[in-house]
């Protein structure tokens, strides 16, 4: 009986706060994700400064890193909002 309502109690608990729509401020994993990586990164950093588009910066970074970060998050998935991402480009 105790174990049924602890259970209930956690369930109404947990239905009380708001899904996560985002990831660390990002829209979600894929664009924190490509962010972290490009702005953490040395190589990775140098490759993209000075472009302001992210789908310029695809090729490049194919060519020298392979097709995805060492995370496994493809640099052309489209999970990836390029919005978020040129904006932090401008910013570099």
């Amino acid at each position: 009986m105790l174990c049924s309502v602890q259970t209930n109690l956690m369930e109404k608990l947990t239905s009380m706060i708001p899904e996560r729509t985002d990831y660390n401020g990002w829209t979600n994993y894929e664009t924190w994700n490509i962010a972290l990586w490009l702005q953490n990164d040395e190589r990775m950093y140098n490759t993209v400064r000075g472009n302001d588009s992210y789908n310029f910066c695809i090729p490049a970074l194919e060519i020298v890193f392979g097709k995805m970060t060492p995370d496994g998050v493809s640099w052309m998935d489209g999970k990836i909002n390029t919005d978020e991402i040129d904006e932090m480009l401008k910013d570099l």
